[in-house]
């Protein structure tokens, strides 16, 4: 897609949650990954072809929408151990710089809030495309990749394991996969 005419995708879209995820992988028992994602989020983009460092990102995710295949490690970290659901409903991203890095790479930078604590987060993105669909919404696609460690944000229960080691590493991968709409 590096020929496309960027300048054409500059507007206001809205993220299609329908066929987007926001998604995380966490060591558990320093032998193995769990995943999860939250169903429940919403965001806006203002996209900049001409240029890119004048891009924006919005994004509030519903924290007791979290899905790790689990009922009960989901009802854990609902739990004042971990993200306090009743105090702290959402989590936020607001960004405050974009940047082209070359082709269909760019680089997001942003605050994070999660359980009242804002700190930076910086996200690679990669641009996987535009389409019109069946249905005459004009979409681009993102996929994105971040890290962060959970205990900058206050999350830091855990358990020791009796071999060493803790259940559940502090690293957290980030992973976006996001379709958007332009707005009409």
């Amino acid at each position: 897609m590096t020929n496309t005419d960027l300048s054409t995708l500059t507007g206001d879209y809205t993220i299609d949650t329908a066929h987007s995820t926001i998604g995380f992988t966490v060591r558990h028992a320093m032998v193995t990954n769990v995943k999860g994602k939250f169903l429940d989020f919403s965001g806006s983009l203002h996209l900049d072809g001409s240029d890119p460092s004048a891009s924006t990102a919005s994004i509030d995710v519903k924290m007791d929408s979290i899905d790790t295949g689990s009922a009960d490690r989901d009802g854990h970290l609902k739990s004042a151990d971990f993200f306090k659901i009743e105090e702290f409903p959402t989590m936020t991203f607001r960004s405050t710089a974009a940047e082209s890095l070359g082709g269909d790479d760019y680089r997001i930078t942003g605050d994070l809030t999660i359980l009242g604590t804002t700190k930076p987060i910086t996200i690679d993105l990669e641009f996987n495309g535009a389409a019109k669909d069946p249905f005459g919404n004009e979409r681009v696609g993102f996929e994105g990749k971040a890290q962060i460690l959970r205990s900058e944000w206050g999350l830091t229960w855990n358990a020791a394991l009796e071999t060493g080691g803790v259940l559940i590493s502090d690293k957290i991968k980030l992973n976006f996969d996001i379709s958007a709409i332009r707005n009409a």
